[in-house]
């Protein structure tokens, strides 16, 4: 009962309004808590545009007031492309969304747009045909475009008086549908961008550490580091946001063999819970919240508003990138060479790099493999076995391999660009035991995955827990990988019904020889088939039942919901996407 009451007070004192029959006052205490805490607290399903106790125009614009103006309705950015309520038709806007719509920033700078084409439903699609539907969908209602904690109080403490989804945005790199929700409100996070890099003294660390608010994105994150000649775990695509779902949920890339996962820097978080309240987690306060934030998925136990992390003295750092093609030779030749390339792992991770690899059945990309710390001699002799094998069959390749005065200028060199993933994805984490006792299996694997159509994605790191490192959430299947095998079926913006076909090809053809190999195994739950049987311990393994705990600690209401994520069980996205209680 202290606890309702303590939210009640920070509700009256934030100044959240209820609208009366003559005019917008204050909500009393009492109201507050009769509004929240009654029963029923729950409707089985959340409110619905269209549903009568759907908030009237009045209630959307004076929520807007106490927010400063920062509610953003959605208007579907391909709208130009079709006759639709939003924007006139224009044939010349059209192409240019079309033409831009593979690339990143068209997304992220919006407050609505997704990357990944299956959530994003068709609703205003600038590939389907003029007369084709535009409407707001599966999409958010509304974002609002939070600069403050009291933004992420406003928003929680309205979307709960009209039983509104919630969901939490920054810059839409979402494979899982976290990020939207038809009928939602979305807290919006992209514009807050302050960062710092600190001194940090607490009995756990001392030393230097970045400060980054929630909207903050890995160029960002590493601009700021190269400035103070340091480095930050971030990810390989520069433009995912490194405080939500990338951190919470892990967060590979390429330091991850020489400090860890993303997950394993954090030393504290600014986080607004499901009840309102705005805390500090870190393992010596709320600590069960701080284990929970890093590695047990985001979107799910609170908003994150800021996050502190360790960062690292700038290094000399070795990289090389290498493609290959099977022209002119035969398959079993081709995948041979893969196979050689797949030994080589074991030994890069030791010595702290990370290789970021694509696998088609005709071309291998390898984008790049890093060792921060290296040297160019040191890399080229791990690598010598695949040159010598790739020249012993006279096969087609391109290599380039240098050595950098720092890991940022590695990376701005090295890593090509990172468009829109145009993929369904399913993963497996694959144990370094299977690649250095079965590698012929796990390629005979791979190579059956190509010929079903599918490309295939490994991000090659040692996340072993390094001395010293805090326990937190991350699937502890992890800490024994040597690679996160992502699949991927090709999406089709002409027929809905191949891509619904392909993402059940990927649930009952494509991941169960992987996980037959894996047994007791996981999958990165970024990286992931959002169908997942078991989802719950593939992704979480055995730290789920601990999470569920701690999410229902800190969002007893359930006001956070995150498709896979921890407590989604207790949901079910219905036929029109509303959004209902499964028990």
């Amino acid at each position: 009962m202290a606890g309702q009451l303590a939210f009640v007070v920070l509700l009256f004192a934030v100044g959240y309004v209820a609208l009366t029959e003559n005019a917008y006052t204050p909500a009393s205490p009492a109201q507050l808590f009769k509004r929240y805490f009654s029963e029923p607290q729950q409707p089985r399903c959340r409110t619905f545009p269209g549903d009568a106790d759907w908030p009237t125009a009045e209630e959307w614009s004076e929520f807007n007031k106490t927010l400063g103006g920062k509610l953003i309705a959605t208007v579907p950015i391909a709208s130009a492309c079709h006759v639709d309520q939003f924007t006139p038709y224009s044939q010349s806007e059209c192409a240019a969304v079309q033409n831009v719509w593979g690339y990143p920033e068209t997304h992220y700078q919006t407050s609505s747009s997704v990357m990944s084409a299956w959530y994003a439903n068709q609703s205003c699609d600038p590939f389907t045909s003029k007369d084709a539907q535009c409407v707001v969908g599966t999409y958010v209602q509304y974002a609002v475009n939070a600069t403050s904690a009291l933004d992420y109080q406003n928003t929680i403490a309205f979307t709960k008086a009209h039983n509104i989804r919630l969901v939490i945005r920054n810059t839409g790199h979402d494979y899982n549908g976290k990020s939207t929700g038809a009928g939602a409100v979305a807290i919006w996070t992209h514009h807050l961008k302050d960062m710092e890099i600190i001194d940090y003294n607490s009995q756990f660390y001392t030393g230097k550490a970045i400060k980054v608010g929630a909207g903050v994105q890995g160029f960002e994150a590493d601009e700021i580091a190269h400035d103070n000649d340091v480095m930050v775990v971030t990810g390989n695509c520069p433009t995912v946001g490194i405080a939500g779902g990338y951190t919470q949920g892990g967060g590979h890339g390429q330091l991850v063999s020489a400090f860890g996962l993303a997950a394993d820097q954090v030393l504290e978080w600014e986080v607004v819970t499901g009840t309102g309240e705005l805390v500090t987690a870190s393992q010596s306060n709320n600590s069960d919240l701080y284990w929970a934030l890093a590695g047990g998925g985001g979107g799910t136990y609170g908003v994150v508003l800021s996050m502190t992390s360790k960062v690292y003295p700038e290094r000399q750092t070795a990289s090389a990138n290498l493609t290959f093609l099977n022209t002119g030779v035969t398959q079993e030749t081709f995948y041979g060479v893969v196979e050689t390339f797949v030994t080589t792992l074991p030994s890069i991770l030791d010595a702290g790099g990370v290789s970021i690899w694509m696998l088609l059945n005709t071309t291998f990309l390898m984008t790049p493999t890093t060792i921060p710390g290296g040297t160019k001699q040191q890399l080229q002799s791990l690598l010598d076995p695949v040159i010598k094998e790739l020249e012993a069959n006279n096969m087609t390749y391109i290599y380039n391999i240098d050595e950098f005065s720092t890991y940022y200028d590695a990376y701005q060199t090295m890593n090509p660009p990172s468009n829109v993933t145009e993929y369904q994805l399913g993963g497996r984490l694959i144990p370094r035991s299977i690649v250095e006792s079965n590698s012929s299996a796990l390629v005979a694997a791979m190579q059956n995955v190509n010929n079903q159509g599918a490309v295939i994605s490994g991000v090659s790191v040692n996340a072993t827990q390094k001395p010293g490192y805090p326990i937190n959430a991350v699937n502890p299947v992890w800490r024994t990988a040597a690679i996160d095998l992502v699949f991927g079926t090709p999406w089709s913006y002409s027929d809905w019904d191949t891509n619904v076909a392909n993402r059940r090809i990927m649930t009952d053809e494509l991941l169960p020889p992987f996980e037959a190999m894996t047994p007791g195994g996981g999958a990165y739950l970024n990286e992931a088939d959002p169908n997942q049987p078991d989802f719950q311990y593939t992704f979480y393994n055995e730290n789920y039942a601990v999470l569920r705990t701690i999410k229902d600690k800190y969002d007893p209401d359930h006001i956070f919901y995150a498709a896979t994520g921890v407590g989604s069980e207790y949901w079910t996205e219905m036929e029109d996407h509303r959004l209902c209680r499964t028990f």
